[in-house]
């Protein structure tokens, strides 16, 4: 009996403490997440950093871009883990910091944070303006995606070419040059209550970057063809429409609003019916922004086409909430959105964002969405906004964030040249494109530098994450993932229960102590000297430089080459498989002194690592 009344006692407090526990669990601060994300875009920065730079391990970075052509390139963000300067997701990032800013203006203000959103914006949007030097002129990209994955370094580092690619007239590009007049158009709106002057100037841009989108008619990656492995356009009928609702919003001209209702079908605005919204597909976007019209009761002569558009904004907004009679976005078990295998969560994250704004055009209407299945309020569209940013933030079946150094299990393991490798604060030596990948890449401990705010690829349709950072896929953080982050974060902020105070945020500092650099007496200085083709198979011509950079004499080193298919010079082999020493005559190589050997081969490089040495 008296065991029985004592667990009668015990299990109403476990309950309870279970209860609580969850609750903490689940408590998200946005307001931390906020400006942990707002930090990532700083992290990304190229250029010339400013002295009010946050994420301390930077350094300057592409002061050359441009050069070679003629043009200051120098600015913008690397798009990723890696360190090209993609046109089309960058100019998506900077439209989505810009709705952000420009629709939940208030949210953002009260946690003093539109300032340094202002500055992510700003630093893409000045980028923009430099690579549109003409009005039929837009650079769109610098850096190719093959060169520069090929080697493993700080942006600081960089000996990959910085070619730089423009579109104009002969080579158009409708959707990148649509896209950046779009982000150009919504940063104008940004701006306006701080600096008119800027944002009228952004306005001259976006409309004439809109001009030549529309009427030099082609796909950017048929004139950027490097661009196409990595972003390829599936369209740019969307870009237009998307330009000019936005140019419509910025300026209230007649003619943006008659030009998408003009092109309603033959740009697919009222004939797509999506799933998905994202830097390749703008449709659910442009159908959202017009329905605000709608909903603000000024469609006037166009309210029937306005119509057809909100009707393509609902069904996007039911197939997210699973209520659109079996024509839904697919879902995780733990709840996720899911569409692509590579880097799934910028989807979820920019169609959260997308309905959190939705839920405000309908809240502010008193209107509701009727789907096939259920009458959808604002709330219950808002609510599974929020469901997506906590599945993010670590209420998942990992209980992982994926949002990098927030909250307290996030992935350390991240798929990023600069945070994997030490800054040159502390490693002031460069680090060459393979020791990058020797010496870095490979290594099983975490990132020495963490970049906060960076939006992971996130888990497979299975709620499974593997945390290694050759798992591009699901560990590579993005732009374009990153970027809806700030509206919908300031947003959730912004609800009853959250802090109502402005967040201030310690300069980070990394908890992970580096490797020591002189754990190797040498370096190796790679460099491709030439290059020719045998039928399909192209040959490299490798120059690899052995330096001393110990302080001490090196005797008797022994160095393992793997991966090494063709002919070898300069180095003596060993009895040991793939073990090769110094030639004969080289008996001590001293300290700052060097030696060189050379091999031919198609494909990769070798790896090569020292074995030993006296």
């Amino acid at each position: 009996m008296v065991k029985l009344s004592s667990s009668f006692c015990i299990l109403p407090l476990l309950a309870s403490l279970l209860a609580l526990e969850a609750t903490i669990v689940h408590a998200f601060d946005y307001g931390d997440a906020l400006d942990k994300t707002l930090l990532f875009f700083e992290a990304q920065r190229s250029g010339k950093l400013p002295v009010n730079q946050r994420v301390k391990w930077r350094g300057d970075s592409g002061l050359r871009d441009g050069y070679a052509e003629g043009v200051n390139l120098v600015g913008g963000y690397y798009d990723a883990g890696d360190h090209v300067k993609f046109g089309l997701p960058m100019a998506f990032s900077v439209a989505m910091l810009s709705w952000g800013a420009v629709d939940f203006k208030s949210e953002l203000v009260s946690l003093n944070q539109m300032g340094h959103t202002l500055e992510a914006i700003k630093w893409g949007t000045d980028y923009f303006m430099k690579a549109h030097p003409q009005p039929n002129v837009l650079w769109g990209q610098v850096g190719d995606g093959a060169s520069d994955h090929y080697c493993w370094e700080r942006a600081e580092d960089m000996t990959t070419p910085r070619t730089a690619y423009k579109l104009d007239p002969e080579h158009p590009g409708s959707d990148l040059a649509g896209e950046t007049a779009a982000a150009l158009a919504a940063a104008s709106l940004a701006f306006k209550p701080y600096d008119s002057t800027y944002s009228n100037l952004l306005l001259v841009h976006a409309k004439q970057l809109f001009s030549f989108a529309n009427r030099f008619r082609g796909f950017y990656d048929d004139s950027i063809g490097s661009a196409k492995q990595f972003y390829t356009s599936s369209g740019y009928s969307d870009e237009l429409l998307w330009a000019a609702t936005w140019l419509y919003r910025a300026t209230n001209d007649e003619y943006y609003l008659k030009y998408v209702v003009d092109n309603c079908v033959s740009l697919g605005g009222t004939g797509w019916a999506v799933k998905e919204f994202s830097w390749d597909n703008k449709y659910a976007g442009v159908q959202i922004l017009l329905s605000k019209i709608l909903l603000d009761g000024a469609g006037g002569a166009y309210t029937s086409t306005l119509q057809q558009y909100q009707a393509k904004a609902d069904y996007f907004t039911c197939a997210c909430l699973q209520k659109n009679d079996g024509y839904n976005v697919p879902i995780t078990p733990g709840g996720l959105l899911y569409l692509h295998e590579w880097n799934n969560l910028q989807y979820p994250a920019s169609a959260a964002f997308l309905l959190a704004v939705y839920s405000d055009y309908l809240s502010k209407a008193k209107s509701v969405v009727k789907c096939p299945d259920a009458q959808l309020l604002p709330q219950d569209i808002l609510n599974f906004a929020k469901s997506q940013a906590d599945y993010i933030l670590g209420k998942n079946p990992k209980s992982m964030s994926y949002l990098v150094g927030y909250g307290q299990n996030y992935p350390v393991h991240v798929h990023h040249r600069g945070s994997s490798i030490a800054p040159i604060s502390h490693l002031q030596s460069p680090v060459g494109c393979v020791e990058g990948f020797e010496t870095w890449y490979k290594r099983p401990e975490a990132n020495p530098n963490v970049v906060f705010g960076g939006l992971v690829g996130g888990p497979n349709a299975n709620d499974e994450y593997i945390d290694d950072r050759s798992n591009y896929e699901q560990t590579e953080p993005t732009l374009s993932g990153t970027a809806p982050l700030i509206g919908l974060f300031s947003k959730l902020h912004s609800l009853p229960g959250n802090s109502a105070g402005p967040y201030k945020q310690e300069s980070p500092k990394p908890s992970i102590p580096y490797p020591n650099p002189q754990a190797t007496p040498v370096e190796f200085l790679h460099s491709i000297t030439n290059t020719w083709a045998i039928g399909k198979e192209t040959y490299y011509r490798h120059k690899v430089i052995i330096k001393n950079v110990s302080q001490k004499p090196i005797t008797e080193m022994k160095l393992y080459i793997e991966n090494l298919t063709g002919s070898l010079w300069g180095l003596s082999p060993t009895q040991e498989k793939n073990t090769y020493e110094f030639p004969e005559w080289l008996k001590v190589l001293e300290p700052g002194s060097e030696c060189s050997f050379v091999y031919i081969q198609g494909g990769a490089q070798a790896k090569i690592s020292v074995q030993g040495y006296h």
